[in-house]
């Protein structure tokens, strides 16, 4: 008899294999179709995890943030081709370090790079200090805010894709106390990083709450609070770097400046359909027209790395000609800004900032991977911090799907921050359900760009919930899910006991029953996610009664019954539900099943 699996090799071939995202022995999976992971230290470590290079594509900087030291610091003799390495380099005898970058250029493992190495088990202290020391990685962590009570993280290739969500009070909606609660509520949905982006009320008592009660870093774009009291064309340098050093002060994990956008650059947009998108790159743009002068964030750059260094506040260089449309993408407005950033991203590591850059909102799905890898080439791997990319102009209030695909996309092809974005998106300030649907969108995306770059244990927590389908263990299969209330109650809208079908196929048409009984196959037969019987679920919670109601599909009546569990037709013998067909006549679970609306099992067609 002819070996199956030796038959079905000659009829195909696997692409090369990376990583594995799982660590668990049992499994069928070859592991990663993406690049081997190269760590630093060494220029090979700029392919950290990554996808591979479709043909044509640009190809990696052959230089990193060791490329760009600050004046006085001197390359020890020897060490020529050896020079990405504490070891190769003498600081100017006065040097005292003061930013992540800076301790990880002398070879120190601070803190919070210990508690990043930590929240990272893939990766040792050791990498995590190189990967910052070549600026592919940041710890945005203000000094601070390090004494309220942010837990410190990393952003990086090398690291698991984070996601950032936006929040602040409008000139027309909202208020500090509101986006306190969907702050916390957005750190309880997974969101690595928020900015406040405030435009209205007490901005500056909103931002100071919000730092002194987050546990992420706190991001924020300081020119909308620079104009306020005062015409956009009065603002001058003083009043820029007063603001900049005020937000410093507080607590600012990172800040994005609009730099990037240069007067000459204006002249690119006049042809685009919805022109400049961006808040801060419009503003910058009017400022720029107005007084004939080139924008003056750039011209302060300098300046504004002295502030930022002081504090340790991260840059996030910012995307101020992103486009707006997918007729705007990958223009030559974008690009030129994009060359101006790789630009600002060596002077910022001269002066020992660390620096992340902010990429495209409105990208087809074909230009994705293009976006990504000219960013990675123009900005030497500097962390790419991306809105979305949408991938579609036609869906308003659905936009944090439309755009969940783009981030899934530019995870795997390089960004290593995605900018969430929620229902109201282009339709209004998010309130906070659309805050949890922006954040769960996102982390979908994040974590499917994780498992596909075979980021280590990346995939353990989905083995365990496959394993747990496998076994009909509903009450693991809910505690392994990133939301257990919804799936919950999804599961109990239709049936509210736990049996080994689900009301999808009923019982005689549940293949995962039939492959559990079927003793040659291993599924659904580990002791560690066994069960012996199909048992009532407790009543609904409140959380989960209003996802039931948000649905907008049952009754008050039938939420009624599903909360108290009020079953008349369904009652237990011994502990064994009677909607279970193992232990009823089938014309009674037929009968049962029909009665709940359930798919009816063994009719004649």
């Amino acid at each position: 008899m002819t070996d199956s699996s030796s038959a079905y090799d000659l009829m195909y071939s696997l692409p090369p294999i990376g990583g594995n995202p799982s660590t668990r022995p049992q499994q069928t999976n070859p592991g990663s179709f993406a690049n081997p992971p190269r760590i630093a230290p060494g220029v090979e470590g700029a392919l950290t995890f990554s996808s591979p290079d479709t043909p044509g594509m640009p190809g990696v900087s052959d230089k990193t943030a060791w490329d760009f030291m600050p004046e006085g610091w001197e390359l020890k003799p020897g060490y020529e081709e050896n020079y990405e390495t504490a070891d190769a380099w003498v600081p100017p005898n006065d040097f005292l370090p003061v930013t992540q970058l800076e301790f990880a250029r002398c070879g120190t493992i601070t803190p919070e790079m210990e508690r990043v190495a930590e929240r990272e088990p893939h990766l040792t202290a050791e990498q995590i200090r190189d990967e910052v020391a070549t600026g592919r990685m940041i710890i945005p962590a203000n000094k601070v805010h390090l004494g309220h009570k942010l837990d410190p993280m990393a952003i990086g290739r090398a690291s698991k894709t984070k996601v950032n969500a936006n929040m602040g009070a409008s000139p027309v909606s909202s208020g500090t106390d509101e986006e306190i609660e969907k702050l916390k509520w957005a750190q309880r949905w997974g969101a690595d990083t928020v900015m406040d982006l405030s435009t209205g009320g007490d901005i500056d008592g909103c931002r100071q709450a919000i730092i002194e009660n987050s546990t992420v870093p706190i991001g924020t774009v300081p020119i909308y609070s620079m104009i306020i009291a005062r015409r956009l064309e009065d603002l001058d340098h003083a009043s820029i770097l007063q603001m900049l050093k005020h937000q410093a002060k507080q607590g600012v994990d990172y800040f994005t400046i609009h730099a990037g956008v240069l007067h000459e650059h204006l002249s690119l947009v006049a042809k685009r359909l919805i022109g400049i998108v961006s808040r801060g790159g419009s503003l910058l743009a009017k400022w720029m027209l107005h007084n004939q002068r080139q924008n003056p964030m750039y011209d302060l750059w300098d300046d504004i790395c002295e502030i930022m260094r002081e504090y340790d506040v991260s840059f996030s260089i910012g995307d101020g000609l992103r486009p707006g449309g997918l007729a705007d993408g990958s223009d030559r407005a974008q690009l030129a800004e994009l060359c101006v950033l790789g630009e600002l991203t060596e002077r910022a590591w001269k002066k020992g900032v660390q620096v992340m850059i902010e990429g495209p909102g409105h990208i087809s799905f074909d230009q994705i991977e293009f976006n990504m890898k000219l960013q990675r080439k123009l900005c030497h791997g500097a962390p790419f911090y991306v809105l979305g990319p949408l991938v579609t102009d036609i869906f308003p209030g659905y936009d944090h799907i439309t755009s969940c695909i783009g981030a899934t996309a530019a995870g795997y092809h390089g960004a290593s921050m995605l900018c969430y974005v929620t229902p109201k998106e282009h339709l209004g300030l998010p309130k906070k359900d659309d805050v949890k649907q922006g954040c769960i969108a996102y982390k979908i995306a994040a974590h499917a760009a994780d498992v596909a770059l075979g980021i280590p244990g990346t995939r353990n927590r989905d083995d365990d919930l496959t394993e747990a389908r496998a076994a009909l263990n509903w009450e693991k299969h809910f505690e392994l899910s990133f939301d257990p209330d919804t799936a919950r109650a999804l599961h109990d809208e239709d049936l509210d006991v736990d049996t080994d079908f689900c009301a999808m196929c009923g019982h005689d048409w549940c293949s995962v029953r039939i492959s559990k009984e079927i003793q040659e196959f291993m599924s659904g037969k580990s002791e560690d996610y066994a069960w012996d019987k199909a048992k009532k679920t407790l009543p609904l919670t409140a959380e989960q009664q209003e996802i039931l109601e948000k649905r907008g599909v049952l009754s008050p009546d039938q939420i009624h019954k599903l909360a108290s569990k009020v079953k008349q037709e369904m009652t237990e013998d011994q502990d064994k539900a009677s909607c279970h067909s193992d232990y009823v006549a089938p014309e009674e679970a037929q009968e049962m099943q029909t009665s709940k609306q359930l798919p009816v099992l063994n009719q004649k067609q």
